[in-house]
Formats: C-alpha cells, structure tokens, sequence
C-alpha cells in the first residue's frame, strides 16, 4: 500500500502526461507482480464491487473523528470528497507509519473479504486498516473502498507504461487486456510476456474510436478518399467466431452473448476466425428501432418471447479485424470492407455520394432513419487502437435544443463540491414552470462561479441538499434524443441534456413552453 500510495502522490502531484507514464513505468518495474496486476486494475477504472453501506462507513468515521455529525458534513463541504474527509479526520493523521504490505495483501485479504463479513467485523478490520496506514495511505485506501478511485490517468496512458516496463507493443497489451482480465501474479507476467501467442478464444479487439468533425468536410480532402456510412444509435459490439464457438463483445468490455440469442444466430453462420465490429440495433420492418426501445432489452437479464418480438435486434456490420484466424486490422479499411461484404451479413450501408455537398444533402436525412448523422472513414486507414486523428470522423448531426429556466440547483463533487453545479431546468406549461431536464455540464468555470453566486444569492427555499431558486436565468439546452414518459412531470425524457450556451439575452418568459418540446416528438 505505502509503495502503491506514493505512485499515487507523484501522479497527482503533475499534470504533466509523460511524468505521469514514467511514475506508472517505475512502479511496474519496482512492486510485485501481483501488486502490478491489481495497480492496472485500479488504473484502468476497475472497481470491486461496493464491500460495506456507505452509510455505515460514514458512522465509523464519525465515531472515530470523536466529532459531531454536523461537523463531519461542513468538513466534508469543504474538502469535497468524503475518502479525503475520513483520512484528514483520523487522529494524528500526520503519523509517519511504515505499513509494507503488499497492495495485493491488502486488497484479497482485506478489501475483497469485506462483504462477506458481519458490520461489525466489517467495521473492526476498516478501524485496524486506518491504525495501519498514515493520512495519505489512508486516503488512498478509503478511495478504493468506496469505488471513488481516480488518478487522472486513460487506460491508454496505462498501457503505454506496460508496453514500456515490458518492451511489448502497446496493441499487443491492448489486446490481452480486453475480455475478462482478473488481476493475479500470473495475470501480470502473462501481460507482459514477450510471446505473443496466449490470445483466449474469445478474446476482442480493442475498438477503433472516432474523433468529432469540427471542421469543414471539405478540409479532409476529396471525397472519394472517404467511406461515409450512417452513424447508428445502438450497442457497439465485436462479434467472434472462433473454433466453433461465438461470443459477442460490448464496447465497454462486457460479455453479452447470451442477451441476443439474434445474433448468436449471425455468428454462427460465420466462418471459424472471423470477427466483425458493428452495432447492434433495434430492428423491425426493416428500419433502427428507437435506442430508448432496444433500452428495454439491455435493462432485462430474462427475456421473454414477448420482447424479443416487441424488440427484435440485429447486427449492422462495417468492419472485419479478424479474417481466417489471421488479424487484418492492418490492411486498408476498403479491402476490410470488401471482405465483410463477403460474408452475406447484414452491412452497415456505405452512403454514396460525388461531392461533399451531396453527403451533406443526404446527412439532413438521418434523424428519420433513426441515425445520429454519419461516419467518415478513410477507405487507406487501418483499424486502430482508440482515437487516431484522421482516420475515422463522426458528422453528428446537430442535436434537439430548448430554451429553460434554472429552477432547481445543488451542489457538485470531488473538487465542485463547493460550488452549485448541477442544475434543473424547467419549461412553461399554463403559465407555471414544470421540471424538464437535468444537466451539469457546458459551462465555463467562470460562467459556473457567476451561476453558483446567483443561486447563493437567489435561493427561495431549500429541500436537503436541493436549492429552489429564483426562476430567471435561461439556458440552450442541447440533446441528442427525445420520448414520451410517464415517470417524468413534463411527459418527456431527453437523452444527453446538456447546457449548449448561457441565453442572457433572454428573459424567463420568452423560455420555450412544454407544447414546444413535445412538438419534437412527431
């Protein structure tokens, strides 16, 4: 834990991205192997699942602080995150203590039996851990209990680190890391081994990302350098077929073949070493179902034959990394297409267009096609690993806006803990305004210390930790999509609010009206 807390210190103390890869470099050439394999774990946002109530840890730190409750919430206000406000708050939090057991002692015979164990043992062991560790170690220990775990760090920055304490290729880590990859001493060595042929049979690709179009189309050169296809509102997904078997891959790293028994179907018929990347999408009557109906789908873990009629999915594919059991993400991305219109599935159609005016044209049509806009691909570019600038483009099409008021506010986390950040918005519906959308992201720093100083100033009445404020600030609300709800005060829900500007030029009442909003349905 010691050696694990000071990486953590020197990666916090710089926002300098190469001093924060050498840190990670040096621990992985220095710790444990075990120590490194639960270090890449935590790095790369893993989390053990929550081992003891939140409310009960709060209670300890209490008792132990030997401070009154209010005391522990104004210092908690003040610090902004509680792991920091439990640790400052510990006696002699200064005491230099030299604890050397391993970070992988720690979490298998610490933090991974917690759950298991009555409250009381449970709150036994967390007081011994606090006596064991100093302020900062402590800091870090409470981090990782509560899942709050962050260090500024991508998993791509990780994995550079590995390739460089190891001399194996970034894609190579890249790929033994996808998949169900369990923190262990021979996890770690296998991680890092100069052989590179330990791949598992249903092991993904990393996925190719795409950066956002800012620019003109036209600055990207002739159009015919470009792939252009629909940008579809779905599930990212590998799909494999490997020595007769298949699985099917999320984007965020999670097994779920057994959710789409559909395209189960689709891989079967796939020849053996074959793995396609696509979206799966909700499918009827041959046209993209909404997101919020393929929703229901991912919320089920049993599904009935009801809704797999109600919502059937399918596979749009439009991209093949794996051919014969050999990998061709190296070839150009027009050969990769060639071959995936090969194989009889269902594509991803490429959009044809002579000019860039022309794909314009036809990107005005996407929203009907239940599309978000388009993919730009360029037809020589290989199949990358993350985001790789000018290669793959996404050309969203611009999304919903409504003007609404700030009617409700409340304080932020972390280092926004201080400040009101997180906002409801309300639109007009018979001369009163009625909750619409929440959103906490799109301001500047300076436009959220104006903000936060208006609702200090302008509060009407308080509900907890929610404020009511005065209804006078107008903001653009950006979103990506709209529905009907009946869980919702307005009747609507929007997917991805977010504050797109700051209207000062508008008043409360020139706000949009909830017949306005729902006109966006049709």
């Amino acid at each position: 834990m010691k050696q694990f807390a000071q990486l953590f210190d020197r990666m916090d103390s710089s926002n300098k991205t190469n001093a924060k890869v050498t840190a990670i470099e040096t621990y992985f050439l220095e710790a444990p192997a075990a120590d490194c394999a639960w270090a890449v774990f935590f790095l790369c946002g893993g989390k053990l699942r929550a081992p003891v109530p939140m409310r009960a840890f709060r209670a300890w730190a209490i008792e132990v602080a030997e401070i009154p409750e209010w005391l522990f919430d104004e210092c908690y206000d003040a610090a902004g995150d509680f792991a920091e406000t439990a640790a400052l708050l510990f006696p002699n939090p200064n005491a230099s203590i030299e604890d050397d057991h391993p970070l992988a002692d720690w979490v298998e015979n610490r933090l991974a039996v917690l759950r298991a164990l009555p409250e009381e043992e449970q709150k036994l062991l967390i007081l011994d851990s606090w006596n064991r560790l100093n302020a900062r170690q402590r800091f870090v220990w409470n981090k990782l209990i509560t899942g709050g775990f962050r260090v500024g760090v991508s998993k791509a920055l990780v994995i550079r680190a590995i390739s460089q304490a190891s001399n194996v290729p970034e894609d190579v880590i890249a790929h033994r890391l996808m998949g169900d990859w369990t923190p262990s001493a021979a996890a770690w060595e296998q991680l890092r081994a100069a052989d590179n042929t330990d791949a598992e049979v249903s092991r993904p690709y990393p996925f190719c990302l795409a950066y956002p179009l800012q620019a003109p189309p036209e600055s990207l050169g002739p159009v015919t350098q470009w792939l252009a296809e629909w940008k579809w509102d779905g599930i990212r997904a590998q799909v494999i077929r490997r020595e007769g078997r298949s699985f099917i891959w999320s984007r965020g790293n999670e097994l779920i073949t057994e959710r789409f028994p559909e395209i189960q179907e689709i891989a079967a018929g796939l020849p053996d070493g074959t793995v396609i990347d696509g979206e799966l999408v909700g499918w009827n009557a041959e046209r993209v179902l909404r997101f919020a109906d393929l929703q229901t789908r991912i919320a089920r873990t049993k599904l009935s034959k009801a809704i797999l009629a109600r919502v059937p999915v399918t596979l749009l594919a439009f991209d093949l990394l794996e051919w014969r059991g050999q990998d061709i993400r190296g070839t150009p991305m027009r050969e990769r297409r060639a071959l995936l219109e090969s194989l009889g599935v269902r594509l991803s159609p490429a959009i044809p267009g002579a000019s860039w005016e022309e794909l314009a044209r036809e990107r005005t049509k996407a929203r009907d096609l239940g599309s978000e806009g388009l993919m730009l691909k360029r037809l020589d570019s290989p199949y990358s690993v993350g985001r790789e600038k000018g290669i793959w483009w996404k050309w969203k099409i611009d999304p919903y806006s409504v003007d609404a008021v700030l009617i409700y506010a409340q304080k932020g986390n972390g280092k926004r803990a201080s400040l009101f950040t997180d906002y409801t918005f309300g639109v007009w519906s018979d001369s009163k305004l009625v909750p619409f959308a929440k959103a906490y992201s799109g301001l500047t720093d300076e436009e959220i210390r104006e903000v936060d100083r208006f609702i200090r100033q302008n509060t009407i009445e308080k509900f907890g930790p929610v404020s009511t404020v005065r209804p006078e600030l107008v903001f653009e609300i950006a979103f990506e999509g709209i529905q009907k709800s009946t869980r919702h005060k307005s009747g609507v829900a929007v997917r991805f609010p977010r504050m797109a500007r700051w209207r000062q030029d508008k008043k409360a009442e020139d706000a949009d009206s909830i017949e306005t909003v729902k006109a966006l349905l049709d």
